[in-house]
């Protein structure tokens, strides 16, 4: 397995806000967390990614407990993105990008071709070479979203966290950067709130509720009319899409 979680739990004073979580991930394998907002996807997708520690429980990735893994290793095997990251500084599309290269460097070590080789490769796993010299302040929100996955790609990480990578975009670009990281040869963990794109991304899905796992399974054993009723407290009708095959879901309105 790729990523091992064994009975996590974590709060902040005396909330809990992951509940018991065990899970595993397989290599190469695209996993969904969804959720109502409040049920611990962001936190989840953290402490997997080892910056939260469990209050109980633990993480293996690759075999490995993370919480004795060293921070600078562990970037060199994940690697994190957020949703709407951000920067005020002026700086190029490839500068951005070649941050990801900090967990493999020295403070003393210069600029290798390894790194240099990185960087491009990123730039062009995601689409964003023709555009590596541009500055970042001239960027959409889409084509921002895919500089962030490939400054994490040029971390050269095995396993990819994603939260909510889809936020507050259009959905041509939602699609597109779904699409990119499905391309990705990668373990990938992501964060949606979309139930339709978590459908057509996702090779599994984990559902949460109030902290914990309600449903886990492929989308169309997931992605049921009573767990969205009973879970997002919304009514809904589901069928499969005539496009993909994998479940669409159509919300009707109160």
């Amino acid at each position: 397995m790729s990523v091992v979680a064994d009975q996590l739990s974590w709060g902040v004073r005396r909330k809990v806000i992951v509940k018991n979580v065990s899970l595993d991930v397989r290599e190469g394998e695209t996993l969904g967390l969804i959720g109502p907002n409040g049920s611990g996807k962001s936190s989840l997708l953290r402490l997997l990614a080892g910056l939260k520690r469990p209050d109980r429980g633990h993480v293996e990735i690759h075999g490995r407990n993370i919480a004795h893994v060293p921070r600078r290793l562990l970037a060199r095997e994940v690697a994190f993105v957020q949703q709407n990251a951000a920067t005020d500084t002026n700086v190029t599309v490839r500068d951005v990008v070649r941050l990801g290269r900090t967990p493999h460097r020295s403070a003393l070590s210069g600029w290798s071709s390894a790194d240099q080789e990185a960087v491009s490769d990123a730039l062009r796993r995601v689409g964003m070479e023709p555009l590596q010299n541009q500055s970042w302040q001239t960027l959409s929100g889409g084509e921002r979203q895919r500089v962030h996955i490939a400054r994490a790609l040029a971390q050269s990480p095995r396993v990819l966290f994603l939260d909510e990578p889809t936020n507050h975009l259009d959905i041509h670009h939602q699609i597109e950067i779904l699409h990119t990281v499905r391309q990705l040869d990668l373990t990938s963990i992501v964060a949606l709130h979309d139930l339709n794109l978590a459908a057509m991304f996702c090779d599994r899905i984990i559902v949460l509720k109030d902290g914990a796992i309600v449903a886990s399974g492929a989308p169309e054993t997931v992605l049921t009319e009573e767990m969205i009723g009973s879970v997002f407290r919304v009514s809904a009708a589901v069928s499969a899409s005539p496009y993909h095959g994998r479940p669409q879901i159509h919300f009707r309105s109160c």
